[in-house]
This record gives structure tokens, sequence and C-alpha cells, in this order.
């Protein structure tokens, strides 16, 4: 009898089950807290969450990349290589010949020219041809709960993420990017997105996963909000006199700290007609012949907002030139 009033009031009384925390980061009270705060806005329920992020997966190598970034263990004449290659070029012709008509309208009304809109996109996905191979969710989810470094950082754009996917209509568990959780041709980071990413061919939707032409409006509009200069120059090579100048070298701070005359008096011979009292700063190189010297001014600056290296800023700008001068001869 007392077996079966037992399961009288099992099966009579209710009972409310907490969803358990499952997957790579199981019992991890930062998961919690995201699945909480993520919630209370109301984009997902409390079990679409603990569904999601059960078939989520730590990746052991998004943490082995993030601990030694190409532009922190290759010297400028390593660096270059990867990028200034006949087939980058060659297919950059290409990708600006196919999307010119986008490429000039980007240019009339944001500023930026067609070569740096596709250096940017050579550099990152090679045109659209490596998007990245692993899930943006398992990344970013890594990133947040297993690199304290910047857990901040990447646990926003988590949330980001989460917050797009929604609002595209998109599957968080079949997007792929890079293993820091950039996505798309521009790889952009999930915030960069949803701010900076715009429609570009009118069709009510910025995809920058399947469309170009949202990518390259989504590029030009990225650098105008950082600060491009339409019309102006990015950086040209300079030639020391013979001394020390490790005292205005400039690889590390990421913006213009002096102005060309300034480094005029300091010994750089630059030829330019622009003002002597225009902001740069000087970068040293270490290319194949010994040390470069390059005069960035504030449009090199802007691109080192897409990826913080001033290498990653010369193999662009080196890249659209390459790029603007094979289309010329091909013309």
């Amino acid at each position: 009898m007392i077996k079966n009033l037992a399961f009288s009031l099992f099966t009579l009384i209710p009972i409310t089950f907490n969803y358990a925390y499952c997957g790579d980061f199981d019992n991890y009270d930062a998961l919690k807290t995201l699945i909480s705060e993520v919630e209370s806005e109301g984009m997902y329920t409390n079990a679409e969450l603990n569904d999601l992020f059960f078939e989520v997966e730590r990746q052991k190598v998004t943490l082995d990349l993030m601990s030694r970034p190409a532009e922190t263990v290759k010297q400028w004449k390593d660096y270059r290589p990867h990028f200034l290659t006949d087939r980058n070029i060659s297919k950059g012709v290409d990708f600006w010949n196919k999307y010119h008509e986008a490429l000039e309208v980007a240019e009339q009304q944001l500023g930026v020219p067609p070569e740096v809109i596709v250096a940017i996109l050579g550099v990152e996905t090679r045109y659209g041809a490596n998007k990245g191979r692993l899930k943006v969710i398992d990344s970013l989810a890594t990133l947040a709960f297993d690199f304290p470094r910047r857990s901040e950082y990447f646990t926003q754009e988590l949330k980001n993420f989460l917050a797009l996917t929604k609002e595209q209509g998109l599957d968080p568990l079949a997007i792929k990017g890079s293993y820091a959780g950039a996505m798309g041709y521009p790889q952009f980071m999930p915030s960069s997105w949803r701010k900076l990413g715009i429609d570009f061919d009118g069709d009510n939707k910025a995809d920058l996963i399947n469309n170009p032409i949202d990518a390259i409006g989504s590029i030009a509009n990225y650098f105008k909000e950082n600060g491009w200069q339409a019309e102006e120059n990015i950086a040209f090579s300079a030639t020391a006199a013979a001394g020390n100048y490790d005292d205005i070298i400039n690889n590390k701070q990421l913006s213009t700290i002096n102005t060309l005359g300034e480094l005029k008096a300091k010994g750089f011979s630059v030829q330019t007609s622009l003002e002597d009292a225009t902001p740069a700063s000087v970068i040293s190189l270490e290319g194949d012949n010994g040390t470069e010297y390059w005069i960035g001014l504030n449009n090199f600056y802007v691109i080192t907002t897409y990826n913080r290296s001033t290498m990653y800023a010369m193999a662009v700008f080196q890249l659209s030139q390459a790029i603007k001068e094979a289309k010329n001869t091909s013309n």
C-alpha cells in the first residue's frame, strides 16, 4: 500500500525540472550567468539555450592559436609572402572586375577606394574562398569561458552572436568562421556585424556570409565609421640617414604620434607633397633586404582597427596597390 501511495503522489504532484547544463562547459558558473542574462533579454528561452549549449564543444585549437597569432611570431619578410602572391593578386583583379559596380558605389558613398576593400577580402578570406572551418559558437564559448585574459570581450561577442543569429534567422550551430569567431567574407566579429554590417544590395538583409555585395558595403562602412578619410594617402616608403631611431619608431602604438615635419627633422627622407603638419608615424619592418622604413598616415592606422597589427595593415596596403596596378595593366 505504501508503494502504491508513493506512486500516486509522484504522478499527481506537479514537478518542475531544471535543465541540466551539459556539453563541454557543464557546470561553468559563467555559462549559467550568460544563459540567465540572454534569457532575460527575451530572444531565447532557457530551454533553447540549454539545448544549444549541450552541443557546444571546447576547441583546443582556438586556445592554441590565440596564444600565438601570426602577427606576433613572424617578421615582415615571412609574413608578407602569405598575402602578396600572384594568385591573390590575380583573384583580386577578377573580384574587382566582377563586382566593380558595387565597389564604385562604395567609394562614392563611403569614400573607401575599391582596391582597399578588395585587399581586405583577399587577406581575410581569399575573396570568400576560406571563411573558416570552426563553429563560431564553439570558438566564442571557448574564449569566453576558458581564456581568462579576454573573457569579458569574448563573452560580449558570444552574446552578440546569439542575438545576431536570431535577428538574421540563422542556425547558431551551423555558422563557421575563424578560431576567434570572425565570420563571412569580411570576417566581422558579431558585434561589428550587428553595428556596422549593412544591406548594400537592397534586399533588406545584411548577409555577410553569402553576399559579397553586402560585404563590400560593410567593409567600407566599417572604415568610414573608424575614421577613414576619403582621397587621402595610406602610407609610403622612407629612407633614413645613419643613426639610431629607436626613440621615434612606432611599431606598437596604433596611431599617428608625430608629424611629417618631425620625421624629416629626425633624418627621414620622404617624397611627398603633403604638408609638414600632416600627422604621421614611422614604422620599421624587417624585409628580405634588411630594415624597411615606412610612413603611416591616418588611413593606415584605420586599417589596424580591423586587425591590430602594423604588419597586417601593411599587407593590406601593399596588396591593394599590387591589385590596382595589375588591374590597370590588364585594361
